[in-house]
């Protein structure tokens, strides 16, 4: 079978695409002289001031390295001893973080059939009935994804429902943010959208990914002042995730922040995911639904799987059914959107 040349960008994940030029150029400029280490210096503090205006009150903001390494530390700022986790069982700490919550933070994860994807406040209601039993492990913690593992969304007055029933029994809610730009730029597209999904929706914790977005190795858990230790600066530090030259991550933030950036990359990923269900979803044969954020995860025949692996390389996603997972980045482009969709036309005729 003849098929068009390969797109330049993968649809593999937004791991895969290189970091925003702006971003380098931020890293470029902090790159001046000696500075504090471990925080100490003027670009921290005010990286840090833009997220306490971001969530329109007083948060304290760690600055770490990845995705994994902002769970644990956020997830361990809010756990007390003999506590749980309750999640789904689709969630990345219990999916695709090879066991680093239970390792490092010795904590038993609840995970919840969810076939959606989506905690509900019923899950919390039925695992709530451990709580004062000696015998049973104490559920403590809540932790949701946004956006999804499958590509959803949380509305807020999901995340207020579940906030509500989580802190009705004592609960502590942790959000996952690893795609929480791409969530604020489909909900609304602004601060007051990240606001109310967020801290006004009665959040305890986010771990706000940055990475996934366009930047280099920059990640960031924001805590509520009041509910997360007041050791979270040790524990993250033993949980490796200090930077010592902290200035180059949180210039990075500076640069996401000052003007929308975050936002406004976030938003390109989404259009171009929106554009490729479009050039794609007439195709006969083709089961895909149209995607909340930047990415699909349509079952394709499994010859056709394999002929478009070969050409324009993308992962499986559940082998049993087939399906599979595209996704967007900020930098993909119309032109990569439209050959890629030429190349699963030619794969189905």
């Amino acid at each position: 079978m003849d098929f068009p040349p390969a797109p330049r960008s993968f649809f593999a994940s937004d791991n895969f695409s290189g970091t925003h030029p702006r971003y380098l150029d931020a890293i470029a400029r902090a790159n001046e002289g000696h500075v504090m280490a471990y925080g100490g210096d003027s670009l921290t503090k005010h990286a840090a001031s833009l997220f306490s205006e971001l969530c329109d009150e007083d948060v304290d903001v760690l600055f770490t390295f990845n995705g994994t390494g902002s769970n644990i530390v956020a997830l361990a700022s809010l756990l007390q001893p003999a506590d749980s986790v309750i999640c789904t069982s689709w969630s990345h700490i219990n999916v695709d973080e090879t066991g680093a919550p239970e390792k490092f933070l010795g904590v038993k994860l609840q995970d919840v059939d969810c076939p959606d994807g989506k905690l509900k406040p019923t899950d919390i209601e039925a695992l709530a009935g451990a709580i004062g039993n000696v015998h049973h492990v104490q559920p403590g913690v809540v932790s949701l994804t946004q956006a999804t593992e499958l590509g959803g969304l949380y509305s807020i007055e999901e995340i207020r429902a579940i906030c509500d029933t989580a802190h009705s029994f004592g609960m502590r809610v942790h959000l996952d943010g690893a795609r929480i730009s791409n969530a604020v730029a489909a909900l609304g597209g602004d601060a007051k959208t990240f606001r109310a999904l967020t801290f006004g929706a009665g959040v305890d914790a986010v771990s706000f990914g940055g990475t996934k977005n366009g930047m280099l190795g920059a990640e960031a858990v924001l805590l509520r002042r009041g509910v997360a230790s007041d050791r979270s600066g040790y524990i993250r530090k033993q949980a490796t995730q200090l930077p010592s030259k902290q200035r180059y991550v949180a210039a990075q933030f500076i640069e996401a922040l000052s003007d929308g950036l975050w936002i406004e990359t976030a938003g390109q990923a989404n259009a171009m995911a929106r554009r490729l269900h479009s050039a794609v979803a007439g195709i006969s044969g083709l089961d895909i639904d149209p995607p909340a954020v930047n990415s699909m995860y349509p079952i394709l025949p499994p010859a056709v799987k394999k002929q478009l692996q070969d050409w324009s390389f993308f992962w499986d996603w559940d082998e049993s059914r087939s399906q599979v997972r595209w996704m967007t980045s900020w930098d993909t482009s119309e032109a990569d959107v439209d050959a890629f969709a030429a190349g699963v036309a030619a794969a189905f005729a």
